[in-house]
């Protein structure tokens, strides 16, 4: 009988405890997802299951990826208006509580990752339980897409673990790892491989007392608290995201503090609030911003390289924590450098980063054992991937890649980490300029997703693609860009801060230059920008792209005031952090078109890019900028932005301040 059940995406069978299993194995995919075709073939089969009663069902993946990684985004892109998106939510809404409401156990045995529609999937069922091993992962991320959980999941978390932990899992899209999961209350048991079956048939047999939220969290539910509370969360909102640029998280509260959990019509607001945020303009550009990410993830794919050796040359900042990065993905990495000191404060480092993102002990032990010091160079001989991250002098490099062609594996992989510096020029002393490839990380390389595949007509497209390969592998995003002056992204950063400084030498405070840029969307302002990077490695790069710094900021380098590494540079920096001063700027002096001075330097100099090739498509520039500049996501790039405003408002733009300020502001050829 059973086997009739079977669909194709689906299939339904029963263990000696007649026990029933419900395994989701996406057809024709690597990984679960939910899209019309499963959703429908899953309301067939609750309707059957409703006619019969078994002593439990089981709700598993058949994929070796993951659980359910949630909605399918594809389909976001062809909903148009309101009520077809509100339609279509309630259809799913309405199917969750039917799955919920089955007159038996349902437990969800969760393997790997489980997000978004796929977590509010498993919110319907009874129990949860999840496989205790790193790659388990669970969370509601959707306000990273502009939207909110819309399936159930704003109403049912809040009622299962109590708003304040609700509410800081889903106003931030952050992701748990099994054990935090656990803690949390998302789930019900974290067992290892050889426990979970037994564990789920216990769950399903015993019918443990569900978990529910204490009598305070109940409380922080009632109609007398959610108003002073949502206040509270709107607050914390307002310290990390604009409501105008991000308004998700804030539908999120304000649907919370207008109607309990506990009301059947929570989930009726829920529908309202994600159709509203689904046609919405921050949403549609958030999804083309996921489907970048997909983009660059896909470069290297059937690529067969698979390097197991890294060999680090330079322990300065950035060479330290590529290398540390390397380590705590899975790589067995050496580094070299003469320099003990720098050597000393990579190990420290690498250390902090090591306990930050793997928390178990065995694991940071595991990390910091693939880590080790070489300064003679002796592991270059075996190294799969090779990466120099030293002093920006075209001499020295050019003879450490000459040395490093005679002595590394023919297959190896010799990739440099400049960023000023192009590949012709290093490799102007070797007999195969084709072997080298850039590997160009950005500071801080533990945050930044985006790494740029520096290539030029000399490079192998074998070695081009191994680079992406590698690449991937560390759990960052290939970007290939033709190798000149800056590539790709500081290629563009460049003009954009020279232009902040320009601002800064009128007398403009930094905090409000930086202002400017971040009510525009950007990250972080290109004053603070100009300290992280550094302000030596800004006049460096300055130089090559022709761009003039003010004398003052040469003055600042040469007192040492370099920055975010050196304690000081235009803000004073301390542990980590840069102190702002109050604005000495008085308001009625300040330029109305400190904006535009900035992002239309940007945008020109993208246009730029572009039109001479740097990369080789618009979504590819729109993902540099996005993934390795912090530009406006919600904007989905710069040339996703130069098309919303169009190219002529542009140029009339460009043509204005070119006349009031200047050269630099000569509108690109590209913009027509």
């Amino acid at each position: 009988m059973l086997e009739e059940l079977n669909c194709k995406h689906w299939a339904l069978t029963e263990d000696s405890n007649n026990i029933l299993n419900l395994v989701f194995d996406k057809q024709n995919e690597s990984v679960n997802t939910l899209d019309s075709e499963v959703l429908a073939e899953l309301e067939w089969l609750i309707e059957k299951l409703e006619k019969i009663t078994p002593p439990a069902l089981v709700l598993s993946s058949g994929k070796n990826s993951g659980f359910i990684a949630g909605a399918d985004i594809k389909q976001f892109k062809n909903i148009n208006d309101f009520d077809e998106a509100y339609s279509k939510i309630k259809l799913v809404q309405n199917l969750f509580d039917r799955f919920a409401a089955l007159p038996f156990p349902k437990v969800a045995k969760i393997t790997g990752f489980c997000l978004g529609g796929g977590m509010e999937l498993a919110l319907a069922c009874d129990y949860r339980v999840a496989l205790d091993e790193p790659n388990t992962k669970l969370g509601l991320p959707e306000v990273m897409l502009g939207i909110l959980p819309g399936w159930g999941g704003t109403v049912r978390l809040p009622k299962l673990i109590g708003p304040l932990k609700a509410m800081d899992l889903i106003l931030s899209g952050k992701v748990l790892d099994v054990r935090r999961a656990k803690k949390t209350g998302l789930v019900d048991a974290a067992v290892p491989l050889r426990n979970i079956d037994a564990a789920v048939v216990h769950y399903c047999l015993h019918k443990p007392s569900k978990q529910k939220p204490t009598k305070f969290h109940v409380w922080l539910n009632s109609d007398f608290v959610r108003p002073l509370l949502g206040k509270f969360f709107a607050m914390q909102l307002a310290k990390k995201v604009n409501k105008e640029h991000y308004p998700a998280p804030y539908r999120v509260v304000s649907n919370w503090v207008a109607i309990s959990p506990y009301n059947p019509k929570a989930l009726d607001k829920e529908a309202e609030g994600i159709a509203n945020l689904m046609i919405s303009d921050t949403a549609r550009n958030l999804v083309k911003v996921f489907f970048l990410r997909e983009k660059l993830k896909g470069l290297a794919k059937g690529v067969e390289f698979n390097p197991k050796r890294v060999h680090v040359i330079g322990a300065g900042v950035m060479g330290g924590d590529i290398a540390a990065w390397c380590a705590l993905s899975g790589m067995y990495v050496t580094l070299q450098d003469m320099n003990q000191d720098a050597i000393a404060k990579t190990v420290q480092r690498s250390f902090k980063l090591f306990k930050k993102k793997l928390k178990l002990t065995h694991l940071i032990n595991s990390a910091r054992d693939r880590l080790s010091i070489d300064m003679e160079g002796q592991a270059i001989y075996q190294a799969d991937v090779i990466i120099e991250a030293i002093v920006e002098d075209e001499s020295i490099k050019q003879d450490l890649f000459k040395e490093l062609e005679q002595k590394a594996k023919p297959q190896a992989i010799l990739a440099s980490n400049t960023s000023t510096i192009t590949l012709a020029k290093i490799a102007k002393k070797m007999k195969n300029p084709n072997r080298v490839v850039g590997i160009h990380f950005f500071n801080p390389v533990a945050l930044m997703q985006l790494v740029e595949i520096v290539v030029d007509a000399k490079t192998d497209k074998n070695v081009q693609a191994q680079a992406e390969a590698f690449v991937s592998k560390i759990n960052k995003l290939p970007l290939p860009v033709q190798s000149c002056p800056g590539f790709l992204v500081n290629r563009i950063l460049v003009p954009y801060i020279a232009e902040a400084i320009e601002l800064y030498n009128e007398g403009i405070s930094g905090d409000l230059i930086d202002k400017a840029a971040t009510d525009f969307g950007m990250l972080m302002g290109p004053i603070e920008l100009a300290d992280v990077v550094g302000l030596d490695v800004c006049a460096v790069a300055g130089q090559n792209l022709g761009a003039t710094l003010p004398n003052f900021v040469e003055d600042m380098i040469k007192s040492g005031k370099l920055g975010k590494k050196s304690g000081q540079g235009f803000y004073v920096w301390k542990n980590g952090k840069s102190i702002k001063p109050k604005s000495q700027t008085n308001s009625n002096s300040v330029p109305v078109d400190i904006e535009d001075r900035l992002i239309m330097r940007l945008l020109n100099e993208s246009m730029a890019a572009l039109r001479q090739g740097v990369v080789s498509e618009e979504n590819l520039l729109d993902a540099g900028m996005i993934f390795g500049a912090g530009f406006a996501p919600f904007r989905a790039g710069p040339m996703a932005y130069a098309q919303h405003m169009g190219n002529s408002t542009i140029k009339t733009k460009l043509d204005d301040l070119a006349a009031k300020y200047g050269d630099r502001f000569i509108a690109d050829k590209g913009w027509g």
